[in-house]
């Protein structure tokens, strides 16, 4: 009986070695492979860039966006449009920023920040820009548990249809759900006028969806 009980709790941790490597006890594991680059890390090919340019530039690897000198903001959008998609991206900034990833037409946004409007942060939560500006039920849960303050975070945004889900570090913290917001448009960061602030963006892949 020892014996088989050994064998048995043996056989149970191969099982859960091997659901690890094939990626089955994380449903993101192994999806990443599908992502294609929509920022090379060395210009801003493939992006409409502004004429002049104070708001964005690349230093080793990354993407950053500040306000000019006149505290101006910009929307640094793809040139292509898409429409059921993937995007994931490590960000990265500190103190009081108000940026987002910009989806759809018309305009839905994915904050990441402090919301200017509600004086607080409404990381990965959705702004609509309309009277119910971030609707609760696509406000994010769990933020404080995942958020990594001052360092690189993972967001990845799927976009289907009329349904946004947002995972933040791995973890799926937001989901919304509105017909309004259908239409293919052009993926955009943020830059909010009005204060001084910085944001850095790395690795900011996309994969299309059916």
């Amino acid at each position: 009986m020892k014996l088989h009980s050994h064998l048995l709790h043996t056989a149970k941790g191969l099982v859960f070695t091997l659901l690890l490597c094939t990626g089955s006890a994380n449903p993101l594991h192994g999806q990443e492979a599908d992502l294609k680059p929509a920022f090379n890390g060395k210009d801003l090919a493939g992006w409409q860039v502004p004429t002049p340019n104070p708001f964005w530039r690349v230093e080793e690897g990354v993407l950053i966006g500040e306000n000019d000198e006149k505290l101006k903001g910009h929307v640094l959008y793809t040139e292509k449009s898409y429409l059921n998609f993937v995007i994931e991206t490590d960000v990265r900034w500190s103190g009081e920023i108000d940026s987002g990833i910009m989806v759809r037409t018309p305009e839905l946004q994915l904050q990441i920040g402090v919301s200017r409007s509600l004086k607080k942060d409404m990381t990965c939560c959705f702004y609509t820009g309309g009277q119910e500006k971030y609707p609760e039920a696509g406000q994010a849960k769990d933020l404080d548990s995942v958020l990594k303050a001052g360092d690189w975070n993972k967001i990845r945004l799927e976009v289907k249809g009329d349904k946004f889900t947002t995972w933040l570090n791995g973890k799926k913290v937001s989901e919304y759900t509105n017909a309004k917001f259908a239409g293919p448009g052009r993926v955009g960061l943020q830059i909010h006028p009005g204060l001084k602030m910085r944001v850095d963006y790395r690795n900011v892949r996309i994969k299309e969806l059916p």
